[in-house]
């Protein structure tokens, strides 16, 4: 079994591949420091789980 993920993260993390795809790679502590800088997200939970989707998306569907 997965992880299933909210709907809002899921959205966020989409977003910021289509708006920056040049700033986000396959590694996730890469993508953490990129979603730190790209919006403002404040909760690092919050973060580190949109950092964990767009790493994901990455890998699975943009390989």
């Amino acid at each position: 079994m997965g992880n299933i993920r909210p709907t809002y993260i899921k959205r966020v993390a989409i977003d910021l591949v289509k708006k920056y795809p040049d700033r986000f790679t396959d590694d996730f502590q890469h993508n953490k420091a990129a979603v730190a800088l790209c919006t403002d997200i404040v909760n690092i939970k919050m973060r580190n789980r949109v950092a964990g989707y767009v790493t994901r998306f990455r890998q699975h569907y943009e390989a």
